[in-house]
Formats: structure tokens, sequence, C-alpha cells
């Protein structure tokens, strides 16, 4: 079966929104790892750095389980 509009919004849309906020997560990760050693001398800049880089980890998760997710779904329906 194909779907030829469902494989243009995959391709045009899902897939480039997914790796953005990917890259967004990673960004926010490195802020993270930034706040936590620029400010080593301090506990709560360490504590902040640790905090960022914990949610930046959770976003990179979701943003892998949901790419997956759509690759499965993708590859069930018979989308590419």
């Amino acid at each position: 079966m194909d779907f030829p509009l469902l494989d243009k919004i995959n391709s045009a849309i899902v897939n480039p929104l997914i790796m953005l906020l990917m890259a967004l997560a990673l960004v926010y990760f490195v802020f993270g790892v930034y706040k936590f050693v620029a400010g080593s001398a301090s506990s709560t800049e360490r504590a902040t750095g640790a905090q960022h880089m914990i949610w930046g980890i959770i976003g990179l998760f979701i943003m892998l389980t949901a790419f997956g997710i759509m690759k499965f779904v993708c590859n069930v329906i018979g989308c590419q």
C-alpha cells in the first residue's frame, strides 16, 4: 500500500522537526555541561548545569523514541 501524502508529510515536516528538536536538546545538554564546568566553584551553578544536562538527555531520549516510533509505523504501513 502506498501513501504518498503520508510520505511527503513524514519526509518534509515530521523528520526535519524531530531532527531540529534533537539538535536543540543536544545544544541544551552541551550548555549544561558548560554551566557545570564553568561554575565548578559554586555548588548552585553545578546543580544548575546538572539539571540542564539531565533535561537535555531526557529531551534526546524523547526525540529518539519519537523518531523510532515514526520509523516503526512507517515500516508497518509501508511508507518510506
